[in-house]
């Protein structure tokens, strides 16, 4: 039976105990982040020792709101959490994210138990211990318990982020606060003793708004379950998945941070690769992965077309194609070679990589792109806009940006360099065009998504 995760993500009513006056205090974080956040749904705090928090009204134990709760974030020393979840159920709250640590990450197991325990008793599922919590940018559901001057929360968008380990989780937050593509959801679940990872994924498998799934693990709690999830999970959408732990040294480490025991690498990356997991190798392709299937439609082949503005950029990225054996150059058709040839200057040599030259401006851009995208030899676009060159500048943006709205192929940007470049790219990146700052990580990102929709695709 599914784990319905709908109180912890859109709760209507949320109690948050331990909530505090004193602003270092974790359950104090909590209460103001639901506020500033713009939460609209009933908002209560619990605290024995104060008549509100906030300007909220406080409660000394949940038993005493009125209100029927659908989630209660529990931020309390661990020894006492227990008897407040037992309260919680007692109560009839429906679901509840325990945010705390020194459960069994530590050897506290036992505790653990008992937490666990009480949740099955009253159905109540639990998320945590050991967590961050939950985003919901559509909700404004926010339990994390860091700083808003420390984090910059991403927009509303359409990857939702699992992850067991909340550092990881507040990094990659902060990263795609700076992409374009923004976020739907965040669940960071840490030890994993009620929910799990395969509860998780398979309630984004039927969220709607949730396009592309990104993970990073450290270990699997039942496997067996793990791949029935994930025998469906991948033929509705993408999932890219970071795995902790591939080394001796690094199954170690995942023991002491969420008791996870993280098992041989070779067997989870068999199991990813069976079921069409995009797996990538760092954080870095984390993202670099999620935004080009969450932005461009499915190929219809393996070929791509290079569009630049630099001669030894052009070179570098065609060598990355070599370098990626899924992929492979497209050749112009000899329509578009004819095109080519009567509306570019002589110096333009017409073949792929397409040298537009260092004084290309947005036409020259307009008249390259229109040509490949008809082209019946080109499956995919990689368009190098470099904006140090004398004729570069916001037009070629403008031209990009106008062709996204229509473009039935994948097309991404390769665009290298610091100020000047940065707010062009920003410009793009808003507009949902994906801009990559390397050759190598841009054509691995097509190839990704070449093979994602090649397993799909397969009957």
């Amino acid at each position: 039976m599914p784990v319905d995760l709908k109180y912890m993500l859109n709760p209507k009513s949320v109690a948050i105990i331990g909530a505090s006056k004193n602003p270092e205090k974790v359950g104090h974080i909590i209460l103001q982040n639901y506020i500033n956040s713009g939460y609209s749904g009933k908002l209560f705090a619990v605290n024995k020792d104060a008549e509100s928090i906030l300007g909220v009204k406080a409660y000394a134990h949940v038993g005493e709101i009125k209100e029927k709760l659908d989630l209660a974030v529990i931020a309390i020393p661990a020894p006492f959490v227990p008897a407040v979840l037992e309260e919680c159920g007692r109560a009839g709250v429906k679901s509840t994210i325990v945010v705390t640590a020194g459960f069994e990450e530590i050897g506290q197991k036992e505790l653990q138990e008992q937490i666990v325990s009480i949740s099955e008793k009253y159905k109540m599922p639990m998320l945590g211990p050991n967590c961050l919590g939950v985003i919901d940018t559509r909700a404004r559901t926010d339990t994390l318990f860091l700083p808003t001057y420390k984090l910059s929360k991403p927009g509303v968008g359409y990857v939702s982020f699992i992850s067991q380990s909340g550092a990881v989780g507040s990094t990659i937050l902060d990263l795609i606060a700076g992409e374009g593509f923004g976020l739907s959801k965040f669940i960071s679940y840490g030890n994993a003793a009620y929910v799990d990872e395969s509860d998780i994924l398979e309630y984004l498998m039927n969220d709607e708004d949730t396009k592309v799934i990104i993970m990073y693990l450290e270990g699997i709690k039942n496997g067996k379950k793990f791949i029935e999830v994930a025998k469906k999970v991948t033929k509705k959408k993408p999932v890219v998945v970071l795995k902790g732990g591939r080394t001796s040294v690094g199954q170690q480490a995942t023991l002491s941070h969420t008791a996870s025991l993280a098992g041989d690498y070779q067997v989870y990356e068999g199991v990813f690769k069976q079921f069409g997991f995009t797996i990538a190798n760092d954080l870095n392709e984390l993202l670099y992965y999620a935004k080009v299937l969450v932005s461009e439609p499915a190929p219809s082949g393996n070929r791509v077309g290079i569009i630049t503005n630099g001669g030894g950029a052009g070179v570098i990225t065609t060598d990355s194609v070599g370098f990626v054996k899924t992929l492979k150059l497209a050749e112009l058709s000899k329509k578009s070679q004819e095109i080519l040839r009567k509306k570019m200057p002589p110096l333009v040599n017409i073949r792929i990589p397409l040298d537009l030259a260092g004084d290309a401006g947005g036409d020259r851009y307009e008249t390259a792109v229109s040509v490949l995208k008809d082209d019946e030899n080109v499956d995919m676009i990689i368009v190098i806009a470099l904006f140090q060159t004398p004729g570069a500048d916001s037009s070629v943006v403008a031209k990009l940006v106008h062709f996204k709205a229509d473009i039935t192929k994948p097309m991404i940007v390769i665009s290298i360099g610091a100020e000047y470049t940065q707010v062009h790219n920003k410009m793009m990146e808003e507009s949902g065009l994906p801009v990559y700052d390397s050759p190598l990580a841009a054509v691995n990102s097509l190839a990704e998504l070449f093979k994602y929709y090649s397993y799909k695709n397969q009957k």
